[in-house]
């Protein structure tokens, strides 16, 4: 076990993903906290992690971690569903008591759990996430009655990094995953993977806004908040927090698509953590 350290309020939260999907979940902490400083890693050069092996996410992630304790975070929070899945307690084993983890996976279970009214929930997620059948057996150690169904929908991540949705083709393909008989008959349906807030829009529309979409963003972010009020690390600053970001591999493709993800338009600088 690492040996421990004193965290102060002051320190960033560092937040990190396969790719820039995981904007969305810094959007919402962004956004519920907009006083804590962030730092941003996309592992670009790895992306998807959907079709990695679990050592090679597991690997990914630790050097990932690093970074993150290089970068003196209070907090780190696995801001994929695929890593969270695979590699979370691989991080949390890791980092010690150097820093707080959080996965994006555990506040979507606690919400669902609760609800009564939910029977039967699909998840839409990355090949790696779906075979590690995580949602299914943390939902149903929660909640015996629930049952959950999911499917993997590999094209819906490239697609979405490349800024390639909201027509008549992402569309057709969303559809094509979501008419799938195993997800059929669902009451709400968890949106497995943190690119997908891009595409809840045409989502919604299939299900002619009939059922409910579970988003992890939001969750998380409710999570963070609870977590440092609970360690006492929310920052007492007042001023405008200037946040890093960064990715393994740079291009002005994925520069141009942050803006989706985190509402506004920011810099991408390249970490060549693996070299």
């Amino acid at each position: 076990m690492p040996e421990s350290v004193n965290l102060t309020a002051n320190q960033p939260i560092g937040i990190f993903d396969s790719g820039i999907g995981g904007l969305t979940v810094a959007r919402a902490i962004k956004d519920k906290l907009p006083h804590e400083k962030l730092i941003y890693f996309g592992d670009t050069a790895h992306l998807p992690y959907g079709d990695k092996s679990p050592d090679s996410i597991k690997y990914y992630s630790i050097r990932i971690a690093q970074f993150m304790l290089d970068h003196k975070c209070k907090m780190i929070v696995i801001a994929c569903n695929t890593a969270s899945a695979l590699a979370y307690e691989a991080v949390k084993d890791f980092v010690g008591k150097r820093a707080l983890v959080v996965n994006v996976i555990d506040p979507v279970v606690e919400k669902i759990a609760k609800d009564k009214t939910l029977k039967s929930i699909g998840v839409i997620a990355t090949k790696g996430t779906i075979k590690s059948g995580i949602h299914a057996s943390k939902i149903k150690k929660a909640n015996s009655n629930q049952n959950v169904q999911g499917i993997a929908t590999p094209l819906l991540v490239p697609m979405i990094e490349e800024g390639f949705f909201n027509n008549n083709i992402s569309r057709s393909i969303i559809a094509s995953y979501l008419s799938r008989p195993k997800i059929k008959n669902i009451d709400a349906l968890i949106l497995g993977c943190t690119h997908f807030p891009l595409i809840r829009p045409e989502i919604e529309e299939y299900y002619n806004h009939k059922i409910p979409l579970i988003d992890a963003a939001d969750e998380v972010a409710i999570q963070v908040e609870h977590l440092l009020k609970k360690h006492k690390l929310l920052t007492p600053s007042k001023k405008k927090p200037v946040h890093q970001f960064y990715v393994s591999d740079f291009t002005d493709a994925f520069e141009k698509s942050t803006r989706f993800f985190f509402s506004e338009a920011i810099r991408l600088h390249e970490a060549r953590i693996w070299k």
